[in-house]
């Protein structure tokens, strides 16, 4: 197949009004309103933005006595990068980063409403994680930071400031500021972040992002040298499970992908799978040859102009979903256990 024809042919797709996809494309929504969620709202910023740096060995004798002891130790160490440098340089550096950062942590000063909105909202995806994982150790806090700008963590499907530890989701406001700020506008953050990855860094996704990290601490990646199809299958899973633990977000949300990038995806649906099989790329362990439709970026460039990066996350998607349509008795546990090849037998996914 000509590559020339597929870029044209998704383009063409972009511009179509869809039609129904499916009359119920996601999997049920079960009753959590019993399930009782412990998840206490902590602001770290504001206590380490509020420091004396007069007196900081005073300021963080006061944090390490309070609730922030283990997520300080975790800030300090590896998000401020402090691990392993000299203590007596400490202090230094510290009034470096709350000087140079000042202005990042004030802008998110007007985001306290979105922010707490998000936080209720993870709550509340913490009792469908609950119900689908009941032996899951939930995390008791959820604690926002203003950390560097380059304190990106990168996940099974896709990047982003959230981090997990032991005992909180922690959501890095420093990529919450909005996908128009200066921040990722100037020339350094466009070097750091892409548009097609700085359009994702608004407080819509704050929520999407940390369940992310808690599917991603459920479920293993892959390990290295998987066939495409198995790679396919491990995205549309986690995806799945997005749906299933967030079932009233947006699909532009949880996919990271925008309007007419989602619609094009739908219509195009048949297209994309024809190009994999025809390509004899869905068995395919070279990631040279697969990587540009496994992983994020501007487009899938075998698709042309319009077309999102990270196309596996549509049609991992759609091929979960095939397979649970098919199969469903299938448990959860008995889904994230089986191999691409035995999803795709038993899934009969041919779309068209």
């Amino acid at each position: 197949m000509k590559r020339g024809t597929s870029a044209k042919f998704f383009i063409a797709f972009l511009g179509m009004v869809i039609i129904c996809h499916s009359c119920k494309e996601g999997p049920d929504k079960p009753d959590v309103s019993g399930i009782n969620i412990k998840l206490d709202v902590k602001r770290f910023e504001k206590e380490f933005f509020s420091l004396d740096t007069n007196n900081l060995d005073q300021g963080f004798e006061v944090l390490r006595s309070s609730e922030y002891h283990n997520f300080l130790m975790d800030f300090t160490g590896r998000l401020l990068g402090l691990n392993g440098i000299d203590t007596a340089k400490w202090d230094m550096l510290i009034k470096q980063f709350i000087r140079e950062y000042k202005p990042i942590y004030d802008s998110t000063v007007v985001l306290d409403k979105e922010v707490e909105k998000a936080a209720q909202d993870v709550k509340l995806a913490l009792r469908y994680v609950k119900y689908y994982f009941p032996k899951y150790k939930l995390p008791e806090q959820f604690i926002t930071f203003v950390g560097p700008i380059d304190a990106f963590a990168y996940g099974a499907t896709g990047g982003s400031g959230e981090i997990i530890t032991n005992f909180a989701i922690c959501a890095g406001l420093q990529l919450h500021l909005g996908s128009n700020s200066m921040v990722y506008k100037s020339q350094a953050g466009q070097e750091l972040y892409p548009e097609y990855i700085s359009q994702r860094f608004t407080t819509d996704y704050i929520v999407v992002n940390s369940i992310k990290t808690i599917i991603d601490d459920i479920h293993p990646s892959l390990q290295p040298g998987a066939k495409m199809i198995d790679i396919i299958a491990d995205h549309g899973k986690r995806m799945y499970l997005l749906d299933l633990i967030l079932p009233d977000t947006k699909e532009t949300l949880k996919l990271g992908y925008t309007e007419a990038q989602l619609k094009g995806c739908k219509e195009s649906e048949g297209f994309i799978w024809n190009y994999f099989t025809e390509n004899n790329l869905l068995f395919e362990t070279d990631l040279l040859k697969t990587r540009s439709f496994l992983n994020d970026g501007p487009t899938t460039p075998e698709f042309g102009l319009g077309s999102p990066g990270f196309i596996s996350l549509f049609t991992g998607r759609e091929l979960i979903r095939a397979y649970m349509k098919k199969n469903p008795k299938t448990t959860i546990d008995e889904l994230l256990a089986l191999d691409g090849q035995k999803i795709l037998t038993g899934s009969g996914y041919k779309p068209r």
